[in-house]
C-alpha cells in the first residue's frame, strides 16, 4: 500500500526535473550565469533543487 502512495510522488518528482534540465539546456542564460552549478543543483536536491531553478534560476 506504501509502494501506490510513493508512485505518484516518484512521477512528479521524476517531471520536474526533466522539466528543469529541458529548460536548462535551452536556455542561453541563467541568473548567476553558472549553467553547471544549476544542473548540480538541480540533480543533487532531488525535489526542491528543480522547483528553485524553475522559480529563481531562470532568467527571462
Amino acid at each position: 500500500m506504501l509502494a501506490l502512495a510513493i508512485i505518484p510522488i516518484a512521477l512528479i518528482e521524476f517531471g520536474l526535473v526533466v522539466w528543469a534540465l529541458v529548460d536548462l539546456s535551452r536556455r542561453t542564460r541563467v541568473k548567476g550565469g553558472r549553467r553547471l552549478v544549476w544542473l548540480v543543483v538541480i540533480l543533487l536536491f532531488e525535489l526542491i533543487g528543480p522547483i528553485v531553478y524553475l522559480v529563481w534560476g531562470r532568467e527571462e
